[in-house]
């Protein structure tokens, strides 16, 4: 008998779009013959699936469940598939463990961790594991000083919105008098908390891992090379903008060590489903530096990790299977 599935997409950031081009690729590769899935778009205006002759059937949100055609239909596993709020930081997750309800991906507190940059890097700063670039977090309720900042890092300095993905509101600062301030309101834009972190200078490495039947897989390395100063939004996601290589073309050395690392903070942060460990390789030392954790990683055709399941042998429909079966497992 097929399993019920709801597909989740959409979410309430600026990467609604992204989110929803994931959600088309996964929906079009799960395997029909094990699972009747049901898109649910979810949006501030509403939580609703869309039936086949386009009717919008609201979600009821005691249960998440839904009525069609006179069938009250409940769902054995969520596959989430939003990017940023409220699929990627614990919000949506939550709301599933109260209704015991299985889904894809991490739980609710990593998940809210990871998508905190600024005390996600905290934490991975204290295991130990791998370098963290010096960042200062800041709080728009709460002052702080330019000449301070300046003081405390070395520029150029990356400013980012600590929470939110996608590089939105992201901006590279290359000397404290150029437009520093700008840089912070403009990352308030998408955030009320900013992350200041000192640029390091390298090549920028990213693995997914995923467990499949108690087993840590963990795909090949990609390099992403950016044809502008930085890996911004127009560079992910504009054609021909930025190339990214799989596998990448890095000595053995550093692939296992990027490789490594990643499992060891998989385990550390108790990740589950698919996860994109992000980090920079310094030029001038070949130290391995965090960059950031992806719970929810893009999952458009040309995105990162189905061009890293794709060399790795698998299909995406294998993939997306074994997702769903280990959450319900």
């Amino acid at each position: 008998m097929k399993k019920n599935i709801a597909l989740v997409a959409g979410g309430y950031s600026g990467e609604y779009v992204i989110s929803i081009q994931s959600a088309a690729t996964i929906e079009r590769h799960l395997d029909k013959a094990k699972y009747q899935v049901y898109k649910i778009s979810i949006k501030e205006d509403g939580w609703f699936y869309t039936d086949p002759r386009g009717a919008h059937i609201a979600v009821d949100k005691t249960d998440f469940s839904l009525s069609v055609d006179g069938r009250h239909i409940t769902f054995d596993a969520v596959f989430i598939g939003i990017h940023g709020t409220p699929g990627e930081d614990g919000k949506l997750q939550g709301y599933f463990d109260m209704l015991k309800i299985p889904y894809s991906g991490c739980g609710s507190i990593t998940s809210a961790l990871t998508f905190n940059k600024g005390y996600c890097n905290k934490v991975v700063s204290a295991l130990h594991l791998v370098e963290v670039a010096r960042s200062v977090h800041l709080f728009e309720d709460q002052a702080f000083s330019e000449d301070v900042l300046a003081g405390a890092l070395r520029f150029p300095v990356f400013v980012k919105p600590a929470e939110g993905g996608s590089s939105l509101g992201v901006s590279k600062v290359a000397a404290p008098s150029e437009a520093l301030g700008e840089a912070i309101s403009r990352a308030f834009q998408e955030s009320g908390q900013v992350l200041v972190e000192e640029c390091i200078q390298g090549r920028e490495l990213t693995c997914g891992l995923f467990r499949a039947q108690g087993k840590l897989i963990t795909l090949p390395v990609t390099e992403i090379i950016s044809g502008k100063d930085f890996f911004d939004f127009e560079a992910k996601y504009t054609p021909g903008v930025s190339r990214e290589v799989t596998p990448a073309q890095v000595e053995e050395k550093d692939r296992e060590l990027v490789q490594k690392t990643a499992e060891k903070l998989y385990c550390a942060l108790n990740c589950r489903g698919i996860v994109r460990m992000d980090f920079i390789l310094e030029e001038a030392t070949g130290k391995l530096f965090f960059l950031e954790v992806n719970t929810m990683p893009g999952q458009s055709e040309n995105s990162i990790v189905p061009q890293q399941v794709t060399a790795a042998g698998l299909s995406l429909t294998d993939f997306y299977g074994m997702l769903i079966e280990d959450c319900l497992r």
